[in-house]
């Protein structure tokens, strides 16, 4: 009997030892930092399976990239809004969220459409399971939709001819891509073109990361990077979202409704690229913005006001005045007068075009030559080489009653343009590493176009491929290769010169 009574206390001294062992690994295991029990072990996994990025090839078979378009403003296609926006890759349709209840959601269940890209983050689901993916296979896309460029690949831009092919085998050059006329915007597409070859401001913008600077400046960036893109689904850009941008800004004076000068678009997208790239608006004092410094440049401008008298009563004579008032006024563009048009016709009957040399228009700038305007009578002199000069040949003048056009063509060289005469020699002596001559990189012309609805003007540029020396003329989306020998037979309207390094 206590043999029976000692085993029965050995037992239950074992069965309280293993009682009390599990109690305190049980409060050792609560005690450890981060600790949960099995049940939540076991839900924090699952969760994270779920919301994990997946290597997965499912559905992505069923992406159509012919029907991408990632030009457009990024607004869902239902609800209008611009948050949280998600393009479907197999239709190309932009949706809001991914939620049960969102619009991308229902168009996955409703039109068997799966993979969805965020257009924000780059990042790519499948719905409705709304679960990550990350493939390789995806990455053409991204770099679609935001294209990045490192030193080395901009260093190349200029020094080894490239030739790209679109998803449609056709070959096309990145920078000399066609932009989408929508409306009336081919005034916008000119000065998008030419801005894009100024080096240092597309280097800038390809380079750098925009996160925080105003919208423009984002939506330039964008738009210069797919224009240089190598890697395009399609041989052409359309630049509706920083047109829309544009239109907002500027109380809707430019837009694609209506076509305005290249000039004024010019002048006005400028001076709101310096102030939102943080320049001051005073432009005495030294360059503090990339617009200022690669465009502004200073002229001292000499007046003299003009009196008249009558001399006995029988002819008015005309005198200066002895006060010289003298003034230094910055520029970002240089205008260039025309000739006046003749008024009579040649020996066959026909209208004369006149000729003019582009030194003979910029020895307006000499400090020498004068020019009577409003009872004034003033000269220029160019004061500094900026490294990029803008010149703009005044085409048209307003009178009372209409716009008159002078056809007159201007002929020019193609490089080497001596500035010399017309720059301060103080300049020239403090400054004895700069050259003052010049390449020209952009052209734009003007012509008019008669049809049965009447007379419609048309603006292109003429752009030159510094990496194989060759010219380019583009209208919109039509891009053609042409002679040197044909830049000089258009009217010039706008001219972009880099100087020589």
């Amino acid at each position: 009997m206590s043999e029976v009574n000692n085993d029965k206390n050995s037992l239950k001294r074992s069965f309280n030892d293993e009682e009390a062992y599990s109690t305190r690994k049980k409060e050792k295991v609560d005690d450890a930092p981060g600790s949960t029990s099995n049940d939540d072990q076991a839900t924090n996994n699952a969760f994270a399976k779920k919301h994990s990025p997946i290597s997965s090839d499912l559905y992505l078979d069923t992406i159509n990239r012919k029907l991408l378009d990632f030009d457009f403003e990024k607004v869902c296609s239902v609800s209008l809004t611009n948050l949280s926006v998600y393009a479907c890759l197999v239709c190309g349709r932009y949706f809001q969220g991914r939620g049960p209840s969102s619009h991308a959601y229902f168009h996955a269940l409703n039109d068997n459409h799966h993979v969805f890209v965020n257009c924000s983050t780059l990042k790519f689901y499948i719905l409705p399971e709304s679960y990550q993916v990350v493939s390789s296979a995806l990455q053409d896309i991204a770099y679609v939709i935001k294209p990045t460029y490192t030193r080395e690949e901009v260093a190349k831009l200029d020094r080894f001819p490239q030739v790209s092919y679109d998803l449609m085998h056709k070959p096309y050059v990145p920078g000399f891509v066609g932009l989408n006329n929508i409306q009336s915007n081919d005034y916008f597409n000119v000065i998008l073109q030419l801005l894009s070859h100024v080096k240092p401001l597309r280097n800038y913008l390809l380079l750098n990361t925009f996160d925080g600077c105003p919208e423009i400046i984002q939506r330039l960036a964008i738009t210069v990077r797919k224009i240089w893109n190598p890697k395009a689904f399609k041989g052409h850009v359309s630049p509706q979202e920083l047109i829309h941008e544009v239109t907002l800004l500027s109380h809707k004076k430019y837009s694609i409704n209506e076509q305005k000068d290249p000039l004024e678009f010019l002048s006005w997208l400028m001076n709101t690229l310096h102030v939102s790239l943080g320049g001051k608006k005073s432009t005495m004092d030294k360059p503090t913005s990339i617009i200022h410094y690669n465009f502004q440049g200073h002229v001292r401008v000499e007046s003299q006001k003009i009196r008249q008298h009558t001399e006995n009563g029988d002819h008015v004579i005309f005198e200066g005045d002895r006060v010289i008032k003298t003034d230094i006024v910055p520029f970002l563009y240089l205008t260039l007068n025309l000739p006046p048009r003749p008024l009579f016709q040649d020996e066959f009957e026909g209208n004369i075009i006149p000729q003019v040399e582009l030194i003979k228009l910029l020895e307006k700038y000499n400090g020498v030559a004068t020019q009577e305007l409003s009872g004034m009578r003033r000269r220029f002199h160019l004061l500094n080489s900026p490294p990029y000069l803008l010149f703009h040949m005044k085409r048209f003048m307003k009178n009372n009653y209409f716009t008159e056009r002078n056809p007159t063509i201007v002929t020019f060289p193609l490089d080497n343009l001596d500035m010399s005469p017309f720059i301060d020699d103080g300049f020239l002596k403090t400054h004895p590493k700069i050259i003052p001559k010049y390449n020209l990189i952009a052209n734009v012309i003007y012509e008019s176009v008669l049809s049965a609805d009447g007379e419609t003007h048309v603006f292109r540029v003429q752009l030159r491929n510094s990496a194989s020396n060759k010219w380019y003329q583009i209208q919109d989306l039509y891009v053609e290769e042409i002679s040197s020998d044909m830049i000089n037979l258009g009217e010039s309207l706008i001219q972009l010169w880099e100087r020589v390094h």
